[in-house]
């Protein structure tokens, strides 16, 4: 599976291990509708091995930790369980150990699908995979989102409250008891703490996303954004503006703003560019073609309306040909910024300041989350593409 494929589950009990060269601590949350737990009762670990339809499997170190869902046992207002894991070993983060999940029939143990989360860093966290219900019937997606702030950060997102162990006490307080130290105590039912705001620079490339609650971000290569303010998803209209100047007085080059659609499976939807200015019903346009580069602001601008893209739309690349055939060592300047369409506000912006000698390049993906909120990643990947329809396969495997 890829991050947001997902499959039907043809069983009713289903197990899903995840295995790491080291050892993973593995839990299993209750979610409803609005994507909380209704109580602490909900998160199912190693301290709280059982819930309703949910259950808990120790692999005891030399086996994978597991969770298996038993549909037919999940109470009613359920309609998502999230299955989490984290290193075992305080602090360590999944740099170097690429968990894969294994999503099994709980009956007969045979295999329905793997996912192994691509392009992990920092994180101390995942959410792995989700079992959910949609129309009646279950489902499993492939998701693949890291937390930096451990297995706490997950909690709290998902509303339970936890209490971290003192550092110098060797055994976490009663009734609770002692275990290895990644996963969080449950404690009381008090209102759940918020996760730890981003520090107010971005992080260095790589480290991790940062929001918009601070306003404009300034996107490094590789860095992502989560298009989230205020703790709420940016479901809106939004405009993704590329422009570029000519690198020497009077040589006027044509390059073309696209962006492709993509389905879970990286599938090739649709691609919007100067010869199909409109596509998804509407849901994505295209400003139409500049021919030269000259003339301050954004040269070519495309508008996407987010709320009104179907559910197999799950990417969207942001790309940059030069129809005319010149490098973009000829281009003294190119960049992508992203703009709220109703207020204009812009709110991301990434300056591609070293080009390389090829005719297409890849400015910036959009990613559904699992949760419906978007995240934006800053690409500037050079490819050999003067046309849209030659950056499609190029795109597809950098999703």
């Amino acid at each position: 599976m890829t991050p947001g494929s997902n499959i039907p589950l043809p069983a009713s009990r289903v197990a899903v291990d995840v295995a790491a060269p080291v050892r993973l601590d593995v839990s299993g949350l209750l979610l409803t509708g609005d994507g909380k737990v209704r109580s602490d009762d909900d998160f199912i670990f190693y301290n709280q091995p059982s819930g309703p339809g949910v259950t808990y499997r120790s692999g005891g170190g030399t086996a994978p930790d597991a969770i298996t869902v038993d549909t037919a046992a999940v109470p009613p207002g359920i309609e998502k369980i999230v299955v989490t894991a984290s290193p075992d070993a305080a602090g360590q983060t999944f740099q170097g150990i690429e968990p894969t999940a294994t999503i099994r029939n709980a009956d007969d143990n045979s295999v329905l699908a793997t996912f192994t989360p691509p392009q992990l860093g920092t994180e101390t966290a995942l959410v792995v995979v989700e079992i959910y219900l949609r129309n009646g019937a279950w489902k499993a997606r492939a998701v693949g989102q890291g937390y930096a702030n451990g297995l706490a950060g997950i909690a709290t997102d998902f509303g339970v409250t936890v209490e971290e162990p003192a550092a110098a006490a060797p055994v976490a307080p009663a009734p609770v008891a002692p275990a290895p130290p990644a996963p969080a105590a449950v404690a009381s039912a008090v209102p759940p703490m918020p996760q730890t705001p981003p520090p107010p620079a971005p992080p260095a490339p790589g480290t991790g996303k940062i929001n918009l609650d601070k306003g404009r971000v300034s996107l490094q290569k590789n860095q992502t954004v989560s298009l989230v303010k205020a703790g709420r998803p940016l479901l809106s209209q939004i405009k993704m503006g590329l422009g570029w100047e000519p690198a020497f007085r009077g040589a006027d080059i044509d390059l073309d703003a696209s962006v492709i659609a993509f389905g879970p499976q990286r599938n090739h939807i649709d691609s919007c560019y100067f010869g199909k200015l409109s596509i998804i019903n509407g849901a994505i346009k295209h400003s139409g073609d500049n021919l030269t580069g000259e003339g301050g602001g954004d040269d070519e601008v495309i508008a996407v309306d987010l709320g009104r893209l179907p559910q197999e739309v799950t990417g969207l690349v942001f790309t940059v040909n030069s129809f005319s055939g010149q490098n973009f060592t000829e281009v003294a300047k190119a960049y992508c910024r992203l703009l709220d369409a109703v207020t204009g506000e812009e709110l991301v912006r990434f300056d591609l300041t070293h080009a390389e000698p090829q005719t297409g390049v890849m400015m910036a993906k959009l990613i559904r989350q699992f949760s419906g909120e978007w995240d934006m990643t800053a690409m500037g990947d050079f490819v050999k593409a003067r046309t849209v329809r030659n950056m499609v396969k190029p795109a597809a495997q950098a999703l």
